[in-house]
């Protein structure tokens, strides 16, 4: 098979062009000496090189590169000038002895100045200058790797230029041809390739080896990974493009069969909540009462933790079902108690939804600090969904807290609103932008299913179908989930550890965001209770301003709720 050289001549030729380029400058090099007065010179600006001694005709090569140096850094320190002049004899095959020691000393000594002195191009090529002279294994190994990437970039860049796209503007991710690339290369994957990363973090690393070079190097490689053109920059904008474009195909495919039923009215639809339930009997009983005050049909409660006297008085209700989950529970369940409360609260959750399909037409799973908010009877709103959904959507509101423990204010998220994210920071200045929709707990909402579809499985934020989220859900208007999540600062308080290690406030790698747990560890760590407190009171706390901030940005919710005289409704009087 005959092979035809990119370059005529093959690597002989190659070699022969770039020695061309190499030829010494004059000898009457120019440099000052090795121990010159670096500090004089970062001191001393360079002038117009038309009104002295470097202005043109030019003697020889070497002025004329000494004029276009103080050409182009005129303005900029002497010690510029010198920089750049040391760097064209060190790319020469010979140079002045003292040239690399001369070199060094600035990178050494001066290197923060020239750092705000120069720009990208010459910051590229005295890391080019350091993988050709380094001192030390690093210094050239860092160098010559910076030297091949940078070199490979402006290649690839400057081609890319025929395309007719700018730098700043990815190719679209659905256009990509199915070919090898050379070397029989396999493509980089948008979706969980990690050449980007390894290529960046490797070269970060290795120039932590060596004092001199690390600044310059970590310099160029932050530049590189904030400049919003260039091949990192789209390719991470292509790859959560593509990521959303699998997503969004992968969900548009997973519609849970909803069996054919006759339509129900609000009168003869009826629905009911399952929760699994850790807490006294009066905030059980005030969440119950609320519920069944709206219409439920029925409430499965799961005490997490067995508590007879508060099962005897729910169960009194005729629509209150509840299982205490005890060691009997969950041996009768043939598993293991699982762990994380999560896990439970889905199996119980699931388990209510198959035991409910000839019961009822709707089944929500919530928590007992959350309380459904419709503006009309709820079964007005869920017997005018369409027959074919699977899920309905509850989003939240979460309360705004209040010393008594009794919010009437709730604030949604700006994406429920139709409020740019980046307005949050007029709502919350300090910590807004650091929680997503400037929310402490969950922004997904809950959900009501229909029971009775196989395969499905009832999970906290979703209904699952084979496995995946199901997708033909809708999001009913006039309906939100209030949720209690702080009423007050010694609530907050007293379930922050729990939550942050084992609850909502656990990291979240999907999102862009701090999130609540590393940023509460961090106001604690730095400032104590204080750092907490300042951040409750402009997050969580009911105050004027927070209202009136939310109110013109459309996020706030108002909602009067009387526990009290619903439960004496209910229940009567609780012992």
């Amino acid at each position: 098979m005959s092979r035809t050289p990119t370059y005529s001549g093959g690597i002989q030729a190659v070699i022969a062009q770039y020695e061309a380029r190499r030829a010494p400058l004059p000898r009457d090099h120019g440099l000052p000496p090795a121990d010159t007065d670096l500090t004089a010179l970062a001191n001393q600006t360079v002038d117009d090189p038309d009104k002295g001694p470097f202005a043109p005709p030019f003697a020889d090569n070497l002025h004329r590169k000494t004029y276009q140096l103080r050409k182009e850094l005129q303005g900029h320190s002497e010690l510029t000038v010198l920089h750049g002049l040391t760097i064209s004899h060190l790319r020469k095959r010979s140079f002045p002895g003292h040239a690399p020691l001369l070199f060094q000393r600035l990178w050494a000594e001066q290197g923060a100045h020239l750092l705000d002195q120069l720009d990208a191009r010459w910051m590229v090529s005295a890391v080019t200058t350091f993988g050709d002279h380094g001192t030390t294994s690093v210094q050239r190994s860092t160098g010559l790797a910076l030297t091949t990437l940078f070199g490979m970039m402006k290649l690839y860049e400057s081609e890319r230029l025929y395309s007719g796209k700018p730098p700043d503007k990815p190719f679209p991710v659905t256009d990509r041809l199915r070919a090898k690339l050379p070397l029989q290369m396999d493509a980089y994957a948008l979706v969980g390739g990690g050449l980007d990363v390894n290529l960046i973090a490797r070269l970060w690393q290795e120039a932590e080896g060596d004092a001199v070079i690390q600044p310059l190097a970590h310099h160029l490689l932050d530049l590189l990974i904030h400049d919003p053109g260039g091949v990192f920059r789209r390719l991470s904008i292509m790859s959560a493009r593509k990521a959303r474009r699998d997503k969004s195909e992968a969900e548009a495919n997973n519609t849970a069969p909803v069996p054919a039923r006759l339509r129900k009215t609000p009168e003869t639809l009826r629905w009911g909540l399952v929760s699994t339930v850790k807490a006294p009997l009066p905030q059980i009983a005030r969440f119950a009462a609320h519920h069944l005050d709206l219409g439920a049909h029925v409430l499965h409660l799961y005490l997490d933790a067995p508590d007879p006297e508060a099962a005897t008085l729910l169960s009194r209700h005729p629509r209150i079902h509840v299982t205490q989950c005890d060691d009997s529970y969950w041996q009768a369940s043939g598993r293991a108690r699982p762990e994380a409360h999560q896990l439970r609260q889905a199996f119980n959750a699931t388990r209510t939804l198959r035991a409910s399909a000839d019961v009822l037409d709707w089944l929500g799973h919530i928590d007992h600090d959350e309380f459904l908010i419709p503006n009309r009877p709820l079964s007005q709103i869920l017997s005018g969904v369409a027959p074919d959904i699977a899920l309905a959507r509850v989003p939240p509101a979460e309360a705004l807290a209040r010393e008594d423990g009794t919010p009437c204010h709730f604030k949604l998220t700006h994406k429920q609103a139709g409020v740019k994210k980046s307005q949050l920071q007029d709502i919350y200045p300090t910590f807004g932008l650091h929680l997503y929709g400037g929310f402490l707990s969950h922004t997904g909402g809950k959900v009501f299913a229909r029971p009775g579809i196989p395969d499905t499985r009832l999970g906290i934020h979703t209904l699952k179908y084979k496995g995946e989220d199901a997708t033909n859900r809708t999001k009913p208007d006039g309906l939100y989930l209030a949720h209690f999540h702080a009423p007050d600062w010694a609530h907050f308080h007293s379930h922050l550890t729990f939550r942050r290690e084992r609850g909502s406030y656990r990291a979240n790698d999907a999102r862009p965001e701090m999130g609540q747990g590393a940023l509460l560890a961090y106001l604690e760590q730095e400032e104590g209770e204080a750092g907490l407190r300042a951040f409750f009171g402009e997050i969580c706390a009911d105050t004027p301003v927070l209202r009136a901030r939310l109110a013109a940005h459309g996020m706030l919710l108002t909602h009067d709720f009387d526990f009290d005289a619903c439960v004496r409704r209910v229940f009567g009087e609780l012992p």
